[in-house]
């Protein structure tokens, strides 16, 4: 049987001093940027071709079966520039096999992850002052703390440093905001910046209410959330649940009305219009105790959106690892990223040591930007020939 293949080859042109200008703008020292930074831009005019082929395997061989869709002025793909993203209808990616840096909010945890072999960088985003002096500004830290050594313009100018400098080593980023004001204050920030990443961005904001009695944090506005994620159309929305969990807690899971009020979230603010792939962000040891409730939310989101799970864990929650195992194993490797502290991982016995090398975790990491390309692409096909 043939294998089908989506190929996206993006090819950007901007100026040699994008990059350089954004961090002018922000007001971040141009001199502390890599030269690696400023190059790899062609002169001329500021505009990206996004190229779409669609591929079958036939006795061996790559056939084309269409020509180049031409320049796509409107659509940005989140892609490693010039690079060819495969997904085989009958190799699926492993996406427990992608590795996490939680919590880099700080210059010395960024240089650390930066140089690991990670793939994704987790960071929290607060409003609050940069070294404890000068206005509010969208700054690295998890509450309560609100000052810090790291902003989130810096934050994201110095991975797209290190990804101009080490493409084969590129790090995607979890962004995740703590209230709506740093969210709706950082999009002048995202607006500008976002639009340079060559690797996945996932936009993260705990939306709804959940699990167990959780009254104390309040959760950002999924209205308005959606509203300021919508611009940002290559971006994952990663959206989850506030939760209280911990050791002493053995029983709680997603109700169904947790669960519905999610589903309604996303309807309402017309998110399946805008077809953005999606995770669900689930506490395990709560989530190992909603297989049900989470399947019935993943098959109703399927319907328009890619979706999947995000499965996360501190490090001294309580979870049944065979109920998780099992919640893991009814979903498959290819609906559910595992960000669980080492212990946990291992208690898990998934291998995933065996399917940890680069080739694999690439694909991986960029399968749902691709999925949710090729809906939007045929949406424009069937748009055109409409008219």
């Amino acid at each position: 049987t043939g294998v089908v293949v989506c190929l996206f080859i993006s090819k950007r042109k901007g100026r040699k001093d994008e990059l350089s200008t954004a961090a002018t703008n922000n007001n971040v020292d141009v001199n502390a940027l890599p030269a690696a930074a400023t190059q790899n831009y062609e002169s001329n005019n500021n505009y990206s071709f996004h190229y779409y082929y669609n591929l079958t395997l036939a006795d061996g061989k790559l056939a084309d079966e269409s020509n180049s869709s031409g320049p796509a002025k409107n659509f940005k793909l989140n892609l490693q520039n010039h690079l060819p993203i495969i997904m085989e209808l009958n190799d699926k990616a492993n996406l427990t096999a992608i590795t996490w840096a939680h919590a880099v909010n700080s210059q010395s945890e960024l240089n650390e992850a930066l140089e690991s072999d990670i793939n994704m960088i987790e960071a929290d985003i607060v409003l609050g002052k940069l070294n404890n002096t000068g206005d509010d500004m969208p700054v690295m830290a998890h509450p309560p703390a609100n000052s810090s050594d790291l902003t989130l313009t810096e934050f994201l100018l110095r991975i797209l440093e290190h990804n101009e400098e080490h493409g084969e080593d590129a790090k995607g980023v979890k962004l995740d905001f703590k209230s709506i004001e740093v969210f709706e204050g950082s999009l002048d920030i995202l607006s500008e910046l976002l639009p340079l990443m060559s690797h996945p961005v996932w936009l993260n904001a705990d939306i709804i209410s959940g699990p167990v009695n959780q009254s104390d944090t309040v959760p950002v506005d999924p209205a308005r959330f959606f509203a300021g994620a919508a611009k940002f159309e290559s971006a994952v929305l990663s959206i989850g649940w506030t939760t209280r969990w911990g050791a002493n807690y053995t029983e709680g899971a997603y109700t169904a009305q947790e669960i519905d009020e999610m589903l309604l979230a996303i309807k309402n603010n017309n998110v399946t219009e805008k077809q953005h792939p999606i995770t669900f962000p689930v506490r395990a040891g709560i989530a190992a105790n909603s297989l049900d409730q989470l399947h019935r939310l993943v098959a109703a989101v399927n319907e328009t959106n890619e979706s999947s799970l995000t499965i996360w864990s501190s490090a001294n929650d309580f979870v049944d690892v065979q109920k998780l195992r099992k919640l893991i194993f009814s979903f498959g490797f290819d609906r559910v990223y595992l960000d669980v502290p080492d212990e946990l991982a291992n208690q898990l016995e998934l291998s995933r040591a065996d399917t940890n090398d680069a080739p694999r975790r690439l694909p991986s990491l960029l399968s749902f930007s691709m999925v949710s390309a090729c809906l939007y692409l045929a949406s424009m096909w069937l748009s055109r020939v409409r008219l």
